[in-house]
């Protein structure tokens, strides 16, 4: 099924609801659309672009900032699916300081590595390992959290996030 992105009224993205909800909300005047994805959907009486970025005609206040959660496929994707330590394909997850020795579960304690490189690291920091980053571990940016919740960002959502191209 085809997504569309929510933006507020002050254009911040808010959400991503199915194309059938965005639609629902065009028609009832609470959205408006900003970019089409190229499809028209047909009633008796009706023609309408198929939506696929809707803005709010209202605010709606955010009581949180909306931040990427924590998972395997966030690091992976932050880390585009590369091992941080010799740059193959990663399958899996490393703790760069290891948590047997207090490292933390965080975005800045994980990254994503190559089932070689993580066993040959096994339960050692990178200096002791002798390893070393690609490059730190950090959290995502603002907007991270659109990486995550779709497979592939579509062209028409860019000009409307702050992703890096």
């Amino acid at each position: 099924m085809l997504s569309a992105l929510v933006l507020n009224a002050s254009f911040e993205p808010l959400s991503i609801v199915s194309s059938h909800r965005a639609t629902c909300l065009v028609l009832s005047e609470k959205a408006e659309v900003l970019e089409d994805a190229g499809t028209v959907i047909h009633s008796e009486h009706l023609s309408l672009p198929l939506p696929s970025v809707i803005r709010l005609r209202y605010m709606v206040k955010v009581p949180y900032v909306r931040r990427a959660s924590l998972s395997r496929r966030a690091i992976f994707a932050r880390d585009d699916f590369r091992c941080q330590y010799c740059g193959e394909r990663a399958d899996s997850i490393d703790h760069v300081v290891p948590r047997s020795k207090g490292g933390p579960h965080s975005w800045e304690n994980v990254a994503a590595a190559c089932r070689p490189c993580n066993l040959g690291k096994r339960d050692r920091t990178p200096d002791e390992a002798g390893m070393r980053l690609a490059r730190p571990c950090r959290a995502p940016r603002a907007t991270a959290w659109v990486v995550v919740s779709v497979s592939a960002v579509p062209d028409t959502w860019r000009p409307y996030l702050r992703l890096a191209s």
